[in-house]
């Protein structure tokens, strides 16, 4: 089958021809459909976090049908609509078994530690797929399967409430996702931070107060626009330093800032400012496998609309999956870009 795949570090991806995937008892077979371009594909790629044995298959945000089942399978069919669980756990460890399996102690990630979506099939366990609405499209579902579920998360691990004011740093595809997200769980305010004019209108067009951080400090903006008060929540979702320190000094007291952008980046914390304020700065790492259904069936109810997220589409071929990388890299990219085999 055709993959484009990481071969070396710092390196362009290059175009390859490796083995179908033959599932095992307890897996399946799923011929991708829609591939998710990330910018932690980009991370990978660049040495910015770690990858399993080179070369490897990249790509996290992953949909298709069911080609094959493996002989223990009974729960599912040949052509199946499936969207994929990206990490591929055990199910019987402490963390699997108290609802954090993202930190599973034999976890693996596809497209990080195990080859991944951006190819013609992949073979996964049935513990970390979920049935796909024939509503929601493969693109949309692959997206979700990352930037949505990750910005959910990421408004559930900061407590966010009906009624509380958000400020979002970043409007890639998780700042929109979380945008619609926190409008849906009945945001007051939603203020988006962005140096992209397009992506600014796009979010003012979905509701958000536009803060153009090219042109204002988004700091003083958030603190005029909320009377000297700041946000009950904030999220970091670029992974900059300057971005994190923003977001929290944008806090109001008791707020809490979500850091999910990944950066090897340090910031400085005025420690007398978070003291006497309370706030939280909150470490927000993937999302959880029981979310995945709530998110499906919030985008079935037309709650969570990818269609302003998906802005591009590419084949599986590496000159046009590298430009993608290339433009992630220098933040210049679309909202999501997603690769249809």
């Amino acid at each position: 089958m055709k993959a484009v795949q990481l071969i070396e570090i710092g390196k362009d991806l290059e175009n390859r021809e490796i083995p179908t995937p033959d599932p095992k008892p307890d897996e399946v077979l799923i011929q991708i459909k829609a591939a998710g371009i990330c910018h932690s594909d980009v991370h990978y790629r660049e040495g910015v976090s770690s990858v399993g044995n080179l070369p490897i298959t990249l790509g996290h945000e992953v949909a298709g049908d069911i080609e094959k089942i493996g002989n223990n399978v009974s729960d599912y069919k040949v052509g199946d609509r499936v969207c994929l669980n990206y990490m591929i756990t055990c199910g019987k460890c402490n963390y699997c078994v108290q609802g954090t399996e993202q930190f599973c102690v034999h976890g693996k990630m596809i497209g990080k530690d195990i080859d991944g979506g951006y190819a013609e099939y992949i073979a996964v366990p049935t513990r970390g797929i979920n049935r796909l609405p024939d509503s929601i499209s493969y693109e949309h579902a692959s997206v979700m399967m990352c930037s949505s579920a990750t910005s959910l998360h990421a408004l559930r691990k900061t407590r966010f409430k009906p009624g509380e004011t958000l400020a979002i740093f970043g409007l890639g595809g998780l700042g929109i996702s979380a945008l619609q997200l926190a409008q849906a769980f009945g945001a007051r305010k939603v203020f988006a931070v962005d140096i992209d004019t397009s992506k600014l209108q796009t979010a003012e067009e979905m509701g958000a107060i536009p803060i153009n951080a090219k042109k204002y400090d988004p700091v003083e903006m958030i603190m005029e626009l909320t009377n000297g008060v700041g946000v009950d929540v904030a999220l970091e979702l670029i992974g900059l330093s300057l971005t994190m320190d923003q977001g929290v000094k944008s806090l109001a007291r008791f707020g809490r800032l979500g850091l999910v952008g990944i950066t090897k980046d340090t910031f400085d914390i005025n420690s007398y400012e978070a003291i006497c304020k309370e706030k939280e700065i909150i470490g927000v790492s993937d999302h959880l496998l029981s979310e995945l259904p709530f998110l499906l069936d919030l985008a079935e109810q037309g709650k969570l609309d990818l269609s302003k997220v998906v802005t591009k589409t590419v084949p599986l071929e590496a000159d046009a999956i590298n430009e993608v990388h290339r433009r992630l890299k220098n933040f210049k990219a679309d909202f999501r870009t997603v690769i249809k085999p």
